[in-house]
């Protein structure tokens, strides 16, 4: 084996992240490592690669014990990590984040930038990127930003390499991308630890699977062996056929069919983002925004609620116009749950019940006195209402599973109490137990006659929990889809063709 971790076990505050956990990883194959939120798995990255002692057990490096006291121990050992978030410096160039720490010199010690620009495009050819290496890397999307952080952890002589849910902000062609990595770093005996909760990805590149459950190991073994469906009960510990019955859709059109828009978003034109977007949502109603990364599902959202400057259109909520800033929209009773909840969302040194009560504090408030005692009641309402894995509501949020978190910021909205929700990629980087219980949370929403509008970029997601759809390309509106034209083929023909 060339890493593995023996009957590890990690507390954090009377919770037991890892209790007796052992795993390990041969060279040269795909490693999935999957489970619940909370399961588990990144406490156990984080003792893999330095970031986390454990309180008892030992990690192995080619079958000696070694103790890593820091990330960078575990990079100079070969192990590189790559994160779901990205972890460069935005406002360095690509170049410089590629080479950072290790930057070229020349013979006066000196950093030889002519060099450093050379390699740099030469290597990220083979990742797809084509853009002038010289430019701040804050300036690339998301999702070239991640190869960036995927060359930079390849090329540092690693070994094994650690990937938290890689895919999670790349377009379908640097999907493609990143699996001729991978499959270039098998052939060269590399190890890949993968963590991802989309069972399409799993099934098609890894060899082995392991299993975590609430801290605890409960499954290793082959993944062509484990049906998709013993995978599920394995992760969840429960019946598959409960999960089936939570990702039930609430929406009925014919009780709906009369019902009045309560939101209407009509000619939404922002520079060359968005091109007349027009979208409405009645009161008990899901719909969904499909289409590719930038084709203008999340510029729409954040123009619904003011937070991107419009150069045409109006937004409507119960006939009466919108003033265009996120306030406002807060106040009226539209709220974004945004994608991106490291640099939008939580607070990280701020505990659960903070970052829960933040957006709520006006309404539990009187004469300027906030009453802690309905915090209380709000915040123990939301954390057993959501199922928020967490030792207290003083817990500090940084402390919790992605997953988790995302779900507290999900409940600061919701306490609220909003008209409209706008869920942008509300299931990014949640697992499927987790996940189910979002999209029943949807659901229930949606029954109680909430008007939700959900962007995924998942399209099955999309299928299954939205009562219309509304299609993207190139910043307009391509297709409408509802009733038995919510399929998969119209949605991709949309697309691909703009046909409506």
């Amino acid at each position: 084996m060339v890493l593995e971790v023996v009957d590890a076990t990690k507390e954090f505050v009377g919770v037991k992240a890892l209790d007796g956990v052992s795993f390990s990883v041969r060279p040269g194959e795909v490693h999935a490592l999957v489970g619940e939120n909370g399961a588990g798995k990144s406490t156990l990255i984080k003792v893999l690669t330095g970031v986390h002692r454990p309180d008892s057990g030992q990690v192995l490096h080619r079958g000696e014990p070694v103790e890593f006291h820091r990330p960078l121990d575990a990079q100079r050992a070969g192990i590189s990590t790559i994160y779901q978030e990205v972890n460069l410096v935005p406002l360095m160039s690509v170049a410089a984040n590629l080479f950072l720490g290790r930057e070229p010199r020349t013979r006066f010690g000196l950093v030889d930038r002519a060099r450093m620009h050379a390699e740099a495009a030469e290597v990220l050819v083979g990742y797809g990127i084509h853009d002038d290496v010289r430019r701040p890397l804050g300036t690339l999307a998301v999702g070239a930003q991640q190869m960036v952080a995927l060359a930079r952890a390849v090329s540092a002589d690693a070994h094994v390499v650690i990937m938290d849910e890689p895919t999670s902000s790349l377009e379908p062609r640097e999907v493609e991308t990143l699996f001729s990595v991978i499959e270039r770093l098998h052939e060269r005996g590399i190890a890949i630890v993968y963590v991802s909760h989309r069972m399409d990805e799993l099934y098609r590149i890894c060899d082995r699977v392991t299993v975590l459950r609430d801290g605890r190991h409960v499954h290793t073994g082959p993944l062509a062996d484990l049906p998709r469906i013993e995978l599920v009960s394995l992760m969840l510990g429960r019946s598959v056929g409960d999960i089936r019955e939570h990702g039930a859709t609430a929406f009925s059109e014919e009780h709906h069919a009369g019902a009045e828009p309560l939101l209407r978003a009509e000619d939404l034109t922002s520079g060359r983002r968005l091109a007349g977007v027009s979208v409405s949502i009645r009161p008990g109603e899901v719909v969904g925004l499909a289409g590719l990364l930038g084709s203008g599902r999340t510029e729409t959202a954040r123009a619904i609620i003011g937070a991107l400057p419009l150069d045409s259109g109006t937004v409507l909520l119960g006939g009466k116009a919108l003033r265009g800033n996120v306030g406002a929209a807060v106040r009226a009773g539209v709220s974004l749950l945004a994608e991106d909840r490291k640099a939008e969302g939580i607070i990280p040194n701020l505990s659960v019940r903070e970052n829960i009560v933040l957006a709520a504090l006006p309404r539990l408030s009187r004469f300027g006195v906030v009453s802690r005692a309905r915090q209380d009641r709000v915040v123990e309402t939301f954390i057993r209402r959501l199922r928020i894995k967490v030792s207290g509501p003083e817990q500090k949020v940084a402390e919790l599973s992605g997953g988790n978190q995302q779900k507290v910021l999900l409940a600061r909205w919701l306490c609220t109490q909003p008209k409209v929700l706008l869920l942008d990629e509300p299931t990014r980087g949640i697992d499927v137990g987790a996940k189910a219980e979002v999209q029943a949370l949807i659901d229930e929403l949606a029954r109680d006659g909430l008007a939700v509008l959900l962007i995924s970029s998942e399209l099955e997601e999309l299928l299954d929990g939205a009562d219309r759809l509304v299609v993207l390309k190139d910043g307009a509106v391509v297709s409408e889809l509802v009733g038995d034209r919510l399929t998969r083929d119209h949605v991709l023909s949309a697309i691909a063709a703009g046909e409506s």
